[in-house]
């Protein structure tokens, strides 16, 4: 009977608790769809590299490090001598090493000078192999992979000729035209930068910047089983034998005398980047807890202006004995019901537009999120709208108590 009495009188007062209810949704799809995605950034953040102990480049910032080589974002100081990959090979503490060149582009989008072993040791998200969606990793010098958001931005498929521009900027006045590359594979999304990218072998990177009488000259002796000598790369992804070495070799690299050099740890310096973007983070998180407080602010307000059009209402549940605390209860549980309503319908609208824009997060944004936003920390954070929803409603039930109690019956 309670219930059901609370039911029909807001069914009685359709249009202003509809407002209410559509108020409540937006301000519960922002709260948590902006909760959702904090958290799936932060963990696709992290999750941008792993299996990498050490990161290895010519002497920067940790931060300035990480975000051109993991992230392809500005460039290097400087580039560090093949010499010093060579020596890395020979430390028995390193289990295997995948250089990586930088410097070029193609309409936008970086070329990443590697080995083929880097699309076997280069993992992301919880320890993810890359795989390809079409083709296979580059054999010969001129062959090239290329990132999910390239293809599907470009449109380049399997067998196009791509040729490759001096510089990272969109526009290049240096283009490679007398060396195009085939597309021999395309990497599965990953939602990541390595989706951002074009991959190139080094001894492919370091023929295009040769003279071109050099090149046929450095292609004949390459395949008479003369390897490419390359001069520089840019940074070198390093997996060690055992972990609890890891400070030891950072170290040791970090004091090396033939080259300035800097060893980072990928976790250590994802965090000292999180933390320089999480004031915006927190503001934005701010504003949408304004935007529910709105909400229950407005609710309250229904409830309150809906106390003075039912005066005959309470006036009649008096009459038939319902005690005061009844009409308390009464309009706490009317907020209740606008509140659960409210969370329900902005939680299917939530989940169902991240179902459907999906793949344009990954493509845009390069950016992996899940629809199901259900998890422990959304159970706390409904706990507490409920909370807030039942507190901004004791002004109104209290409101109806009083007025009940001054009822001569």
């Amino acid at each position: 009977m309670f219930l059901t009495l609370a039911v029909k009188s807001l069914l009685h007062r359709k249009v202003a608790v509809s407002l209410s209810v559509i108020a409540m949704s937006v301000s519960v799809f922002a709260l948590l769809g902006v909760e959702h995605a904090r958290h799936q950034i932060k963990d696709n953040f992290y999750n941008t590299v792993s299996g990498v102990d050490l990161i290895v480049g010519s002497r920067t910032s940790n931060i300035n490090l990480l975000l051109y080589s993991v992230f392809r974002v500005g460039s290097p100081t400087r580039n560090i001598k093949h010499e010093r990959y060579e020596e890395l090979l020979g430390d028995q503490n390193i289990k295997w090493s995948v250089p990586i060149s930088l410097g070029d582009s193609h309409d936008g989008f970086r070329v990443v000078g590697t080995i083929p072993v880097y699309f076997d040791k280069i993992k992301f998200g919880k320890k993810k192999d890359l795989s390809f969606s079409f083709g296979r990793s580059f054999a010969e010098p001129f062959e090239l992979v290329l990132g999910s958001e390239v293809s599907s931005a470009l449109g380049y498929k399997i067998g196009d000729q791509i040729t490759l521009s001096h510089g990272i900027s969109k526009s290049s006045f240096l283009e490679h035209k007398n060396f195009p590359f085939t597309v021999t594979g395309i990497l599965e999304a990953t939602g990541t930068p390595i989706d951002r990218a074009l991959y190139v072998g080094l001894s492919g990177l370091e023929l295009i910047h040769m003279p071109p009488n050099q090149v046929r000259q450095s292609i004949k002796e390459l395949k008479k089983g003369v390897p490419i000598n390359v001069d520089e790369i840019t940074a070198v992804m390093l997996g060690l034998e055992n972990r609890l070495t890891t400070f030891k070799i950072q170290e040791k690299i970090n004091r090396f005398q033939k080259e300035p050099l800097i060893a980072v740890i990928p976790g250590v310096a994802l965090s000292e980047l999180w933390q320089m973007v999480r004031l915006l983070e927190n503001s934005l998180l701010l504003v949408t807890i304004l935007v529910f407080v709105a909400a229950c602010l407005g609710l309250s307000a229904m409830l309150l202006s809906s106390i003075r059009e039912r005066h005959k209402e309470i006036q009649l549940l008096r009459i038939i004995g319902a005690p005061s605390i009844f009409l308390f209860l009464l309009i706490e549980l009317e907020s209740l019901l606008i509140t659960v309503i409210s969370i329900f319908i902005g939680m299917f609208f939530l989940s169902f537009s991240i179902f459907i824009l999906q793949d344009s997060l990954i493509s845009f944004f390069t950016m992996s999120i899940t629809p199901n936003i259900f998890n422990r920390d959304t159970i706390r954070i409904l706990v507490i709208l409920i909370v807030a929803a039942f507190v901004t409603s004791i002004v109104p039930s209290f409101l109806a108590y009083r007025s009940s109690k001054n009822l001569v019956i």
